[in-house]
């Protein structure tokens, strides 16, 4: 795709379709259900901010996150179509994610390996430790 007009919103709902067609155009598509459309309806409907990326009727990026809006906000996918990336897409998103949020409140995220180095050049520092578990790693 060229540079095009592209329109955020913060309010605009989006389909599981939607969500698996754009992470289809990204990276994050390999780590995400993508196989299970109940999972991803269920991602969307429990997110607590959803921040979207529109040229014209299409979904072109995404900003999902879970958050107390205060203290913590988790920014669960920042995902933007390939051929669309390098146009300032997902640092829009991000803002406005931001902007959603207490003044306080930290912004958290775990990089998917592609985007490791973007991360930096838009402004977040790097932790040395994060720790996950699952269903397929439970507590001993």
């Amino acid at each position: 795709m060229l540079r095009m007009d592209i329109h955020y919103s913060t309010r605009d709902p989006i389909t599981a379709e939607q969500f698996i067609g754009l992470l289809q155009r990204t990276s994050l598509g390999a780590r995400r259900p993508l196989d299970d459309p109940d999972c991803v309806s269920s991602m969307l409907q429990n997110a607590d901010i959803l921040c979207t990326a529109w040229a014209g009727t299409e979904l072109v990026g995404v900003a999902r996150s879970v958050t107390d809006y205060s203290y913590c906000c988790y920014l669960s996918d920042l995902a933007v179509d390939e051929a669309l990336q390098g146009q300032g897409i997902g640092k829009q998103l991000i803002r406005l994610t931001q902007g959603l949020l207490g003044k306080e409140a930290t912004l958290i995220l775990l990089a998917a390996p592609q985007a490791e180095s973007y991360y930096p050049a838009v402004g977040f520092r790097q932790h040395h430790s994060a720790w996950v578990t699952g269903s397929r790693d439970p507590i001993r």
